[in-house]
């Protein structure tokens, strides 16, 4: 069928079960497409042919025995930070090059339980450490919408990926944005989970109290599925949360009537280009006219989001990629003099610039004479942010703003200013902070490129934001787009 990379995982998983189409068929459509578009959007680095198709050919095994899981015979693909055993993880950075995972991260082991099929590893920003996903060892990939573009960061493999319709579906990890942001800019729907919902046990870790998994596909409903079969308690995880995960897929019918929908006063500033606001406040009178109630909210702490964000997050890289050493595994310099010689010249070798950058800086804020001054403090604002999210959530359900102050930016535009790299991830940074649930949905495009509009929701409340996302997609077709290359 010719058809099949334009259908959901919804649509997918139904038309296996009913037998309409092969798994074998499917995924070797998929990788295919992986093939003919590797050159295009570099949007891989891994690619497991020969394993999917042998676990293709099981499900549909399986499927013909009336078995199987409610992804089985599904191809997905897995964003390069989490373990899959026998399969390179790279993290996108030359340290781990050579690096293959003994085992496999637990949302891994979930969705193949579930029958997902992984057709390999995406490319990624460099230890997740990017808004544009040039900072790769394997090279930036590109937008599908326009390949001189960026598709966002860090996991702009997965997003390009979905967008461009390789695969239906995608992991990805999101410590400031790195899932919300890519999606908006590929014009795709991405979700995050609320903090301690989905383990990271086996996600190589940026910064530990941010990192967050959640999923990227075309529409709110796939992330729902996808999100229901990697959510979960998880004993190896210090941080994951005990607490039941409630359908996802069932709940996105509820009505939205009476829905109260909080507009965030700090993201409609002068930062945020006019045209990406029309398009934004468009998508609210479309909830508006569901019977959803719309009324301004301010949360005064949230413009401190991103000078909070870059004292934790890299004070929090720093302790975390001290562990890549050259002694136990990843990279390891040639003919090393002594110890010494081996750390220095094995990091120096095996990290990128922005990667030491941010090593550096995490080292600088949690030294014995600057600790009270930046760690200390961002961690005390980061609890007002916190607090100002508490406030809102009293008087509204969601809040909706924009996912991004522009559409795509040009590859290289901004490579030579980290602080305004920095600065793209402005309105998503301070659902991290917070450990909120929160996903972006695409809302129109200016200039032939995609805009999202973000929904943010109370803690442990996945369900209302894919809901409100599902609903605004119903009434609308701006998630069916595809990139002209790819239809």
């Amino acid at each position: 069928m010719s058809d099949l990379h334009r259908q959901s995982v919804t649509q997918l998983a139904a038309g296996l079960r009913a037998r309409r189409f092969s798994s074998v068929e499917l995924v070797g459509a998929c990788l295919a497409r992986i093939e003919a578009s590797q050159a295009a959007l570099n949007a891989f680095v891994t690619v497991t042919g020969e394993p999917a198709l042998a676990a293709a050919a099981q499900a549909d095994r399986l499927l013909a025995a009336g078995d199987g899981g409610p992804l089985t015979g599904v191809p997905i693909a897995h964003k390069d930070l989490f373990c899959t055993q026998g399969v390179r993880t790279s993290c996108g950075s030359r340290m781990l090059d050579n690096f293959v995972s003994p085992y496999d991260a637990t949302v891994v082991a979930k969705l193949k339980a579930a029958g997902a099929i992984s057709l390999g590893k995406t490319n990624m920003d460099e230890f997740a450490m990017g808004s544009s996903n040039e900072t790769s060892f394997y090279g930036p990939v590109r937008n599908p919408w326009n390949p001189a573009l960026v598709p966002g960061g860090s996991s702009g493999g997965s997003a390009a990926a979905v967008a461009a319709r390789l695969v239906p579906g995608a992991t990805g990890t999101d410590t400031g944005g790195s899932i919300r942001q890519p999606a908006a800019l590929c014009g795709i729907t991405g979700m995050k989970a609320t903090y301690g919902r989905v383990s990271r046990h086996g996600m190589v870790a940026f910064a530990s109290s941010l990192d967050q998994a959640g999923a990227l596909a075309p529409s709110a409903a796939d992330c729902a599925l996808l999100l229901r079969e990697m959510a979960g308690f998880d004993e190896r995880d210090s941080t994951s949360v005990d607490t039941p995960v409630p359908d996802y897929v069932a709940a996105l019918e509820q009505p939205l009537a009476g829905l109260k929908i909080g507009l965030l006063r700090e993201f409609f500033d002068k930062g945020l280009d006019p045209a990406y606001e029309r398009c934004v406040r468009e998508a609210l009178k479309v909830y508006e006219g569901l019977g959803a109630k719309l009324t301004e909210v301010s949360l005064p702490s949230l413009p401190l989001s991103v000078p909070v964000y870059y004292v934790v997050a890299p004070a929090e890289c720093s302790s975390n990629l001290a562990r890549f050493d050259g002694v136990r595994f990843g990279h390891r310099c040639e003919n090393p003099r002594d110890l010494n010689d081996l750390y220095r010249r094995s990091r120096g070798e095996g990290f990128g610039a922005e990667v030491k950058r941010r090593v550096m800086t995490g080292t600088y804020v949690l030294s014995a004479g600057y600790y009270d001054a930046y760690y200390l403090k961002a961690q005390r604002v980061r609890a007002l942010i916190n607090a100002d999210f508490i406030r809102a959530f009293k008087e509204v359900d969601v809040l909706m703003g924009p996912t991004t102050p522009t559409p795509a930016f040009a590859l290289g535009a901004k490579t030579a200013d980290p602080i305004t790299m920095y600065l793209n991830d402005i309105y998503t940074i301070g659902a991290n902070l917070a450990g909120l649930p929160a996903a972006s949905v695409p809302c129109g495009f200016v200039q032939d490129l995609p805009v999202g509009l973000q929904i943010v929701g109370p803690h442990f409340a996945e369900a209302r934001v894919l809901t409100a996302a599902h609903a605004l997609q119903r009434a609308t077709d701006w998630h069916t787009r595809v990139p002209r290359a790819y239809a």
